[in-house]
C-alpha cells in the first residue's frame, strides 16, 4: 500500500500521492486565512525536515542492507573487525607500558634488626656495641641498561603497526582469492544452466529420431547425449561444491567476532554480488605494463609492511647487542643505616651510630660470560638480517612469477576473444547447417556445442585468474610508510 500524505493542502512534489478534496479545502483555507497559511508553511517545513533526518536515512540504511554484499564491502568490513587486529592494539599498548615500567628503578629496600644483643641477658643496654639499626639500600642497574631497556620494548612495541598493516594486506589478499572463487563457481554454473536446456532438447531429439524409423540418429549418437548430459549435472554437483566451500571459508571472515562483542556480522541475506569485482592494478599503474628491474623491485619491497617489520626486528636487535654490552659496566649500589644504642651501666646516653656504604660489583672473573652475551645478541641481530635478504629474493620471484603468469593470461584471453570463440560459433554453426541437410552426424551437432561451453567456462576462469594475479601483485606492491604517526597503507585497489 502505498502511503498517502498531506500537509495542509500542499502538495510535495516526489511524494506518492495526494489526497485532492484535501488540498482543495486547504487552498481554500489558505487564502481566507493568512495565518493559517503561516502555520502550513511551517508544518511542511517541519515534515521536510523530518522526512531528511529521520526517515530518508532509515530508507537509505534500509537500501543498503538488502543490496549484495560486494568484495569491497566484505574486504572493508574483515579488516575493521578482525580479531587479530584488536589483540594487536592491545600487545602494543601492554609492550608500552612495559617499556615505561622498565625504565624506572628498582624500589629500595628497607631493614631493620637488632644487632649484637648478649644472648646471656639479652639487656638491650648491656653491651655498647648492641643496637637497633635501621637501614635502607638502594640498588642502580649497569651502565645505560635502564634506557636501553625502554627503547628496546618501545622499539618492540612499534612493531605492531607493521604486523597490522602486513595482517590487513594479507586479508584482503585471501578474501579477494576466496571471493574469486566463489564467483568463479557461481558464473559457472550460470552458463551451464543456460545451456542445459539445450542438451536436454538435443537429448530429446536424439531418442525421438532413434525411436523413429524414419530417422538418421544412432544408438551411439543417443549414449553420447545422455553421456554429456549426465557429465553436466556431475560438472554442475562439482561446482557447487566449489562455490560452498569459498563461501564458507568466507564466514570466518563475515561473521560476528564470537568474544561478545554486539557488532554484527554480515547481512548475507540478499547474497552475494553477481557484478565482476574490478581490481585496479598497481604494476600497470607504477610501471604501465614495463617490467621493472629487480633493483626497482628491491627499492619498492623495502616499504612492504613484511620486510619494514624485520627492519623494526633487527632495530630491537641492535639495541639487544648495546644492552648485552652493558654487561661490561659495574652494578652500583648506596646503603645507610641508622643505629640506636641504649644507655650504659651508669645511665648515661650512648652516642647512636649512622653508616653509609658503596656497593660495587666488578666483573672481572665473568668475562667469557659477557662476551658470550654479546656474541649472542650480534649473531641474532645478523641472522635477522638475512632473513629480511630472504624475503626479498623470494617476493621478487613471486612478483615475476605472477607478472608472466598475468601477461599469459592476458594473450590467452586476447586468442579467445579474436579467434578461438568465433570459430568455435563459426563450427557449431556449420555442423547445424550440415546436419540439416543430410551432410553430416549428430555427434557432429552435439561436440561444438560442447566445446561451446567449455569456452565460455575456461574464459571465465581466464578473466578470474587475471584478477587473481592482479591481486596477488597489489599484495606485493603493498607499501606504507612507516616514518609517520599514522602508518597509511595501499594495498587493495578494489573498485566495485
Amino acid at each position: 500500500m502505498s502511503p498517502v500524505i498531506c500537509f495542509k493542502g500542499y502538495r510535495y512534489a516526489g511524494l506518492p500521492s495526494v489526497k485532492l478534496a484535501t488540498y482543495y479545502k486547504s487552498a481554500l483555507h489558505f487564502l481566507s486565512n493568512s495565518y493559517k497559511q503561516v502555520e502550513g508553511y511551517l508544518s511542511l517545513a517541519a515534515s521536510i525536515v523530518v522526512l531528511t533526518v529521520v526517515v530518508l536515512p532509515s530508507l537509505v540504511v534500509a537500501s543498503e542492507a538488502n543490496k549484495p554484499l560486494t568484495l569491497d564491502q566484505a574486504v572493508r568490513f574483515a579488516t575493521e573487525h578482525d580479531a587479530w587486529l584488536s589483540g594487536s592494539t592491545y600487545t602494543q599498548k601492554a609492550t608500552e607500558a612495559l617499556a615505561e615500567s622498565a625504565y624506572q628503578l628498582p624500589d629500595p629496600k628497607l631493614s631493620l634488626k637488632m644487632a649484637n644483643l648478649p644472648t646471656d641477658t639479652l639487656d638491650f643496654n648491656q653491651e655498647a656495641m648492641t643496637q637497633l639499626v635501621a637501614g635502607v639500600s638502594q640498588m642502580y642497574p649497569r651502565g645505560d641498561s635502564r634506557r636501553l631497556k625502554r627503547q628496546q620494548l618501545q622499539q618492540q612495541s612499534a612493531q605492531q603497526p607493521l604486523l597490522r598493516s602486513e595482517r590487513q594486506a594479507k586479508l584482503t589478499l585471501t578474501i579477494t582469492q576466496l571471493w574469486l572463487d566463489a564467483y568463479q563457481a557461481r558464473q559457472s554454473i550460470k552458463l551451464i544452466e543456460k545451456d542445459r536446456a539445450l542438451f536436454d532438447q538435443l537429448v530429446d531429439i536424439s531418442l525421438a529420431g532413434y525411436s523413429s524409423a524414419l530417422g538418421r540418429t544412432r544408438q551411439q549418437d543417443l549414449i553420447k547425449a545422455q553421456l554429456e548430459q549426465t557429465r553436466i549435472e556431475d560438472r554442475l554437483t562439482r561446482l557447487l561444491q566449489k562455490q560452498e566451500i569459498a563461501e564458507q571459508r568466507l564466514l570466518e571472515w563475515l561473521l560476528p567476532s564470537g568474544n561478545g562483542s554486539s557488532t554484527p556480522g554480515v547481512n548475507l541475506l540478499s547474497g552475494y554480488s553477481a557484478e565482476p569485482p574490478v581490481i585496479q592494478s598497481l604494476y600497470a599503474e607504477r610501471w604501465q605494463g614495463k617490467p621493472p628491474s629487480n633493483s626497482e623491485l628491491a627499492s619498492s619491497f623495502i616499504r612492504h609492511p613484511s620486510v619494514q617489520k624485520i627492519d623494526q626486528s633487527i632495530a630491537v636487535a641492535g639495541t639487544a647487542v648495546r644492552l648485552a654490552k652493558q654487561k661490561y659496566k659495574p652494578q652500583w649500589g648506596m646503603n645507610a643505616s641508622y643505629g640506636f644504642r641504649g644507655e650504659d651501666a651508669s645511665g648515661r646516653d650512648r652516642a647512636d651510630l649512622f653508616s653509609v656504604g658503596v656497593t660495587v660489583s666488578m666483573p672481572l672473573f665473568s668475562s667469557i660470560k659477557q662476551d658470550r652475551g654479546v656474541d649472542a645478541a650480534t649473531a641474532s641481530q645478523e641472522k635477522i638480517r638475512t632473513d629480511r635478504s630472504l624475503m626479498i629474493r623470494q617476493m621478487i620471484a613471486s612478483f615475476h612469477s605472477a607478472r608472466t603468469q598475468l601477461e599469459r593470461l592476458e594473450q590467452r584471453r586476447k586468442l579467445f576473444d579474436r579467434k578461438l570463440i568465433p570459430q568455435i560459433k563459426q563450427q557449431a554453426k556449420a555442423s547445424l547447417n550440415a546436419y540439416e541437410s543430410d551432410n553430416g552426424s549428430f555427434i557432429e551437432v552435439l561436440r561444438p556445442r560442447i566445446d561451446q561451453l567449455n569456452a565460455q567456462i575456461e574464459y571465465l576462469e581466464i578473466n578470474v585468474a587475471k584478477q587473481k594475479q592482479v591481486a596477488q601483485l597489489n599484495y606485493f606492491l603493498t607499501s606504507i610508510d612507516a616514518t609517520s604517526a599514522s602508518t597509511s597503507l595501499r594495498t587493495s585497489g578494489i573498485k566495485q
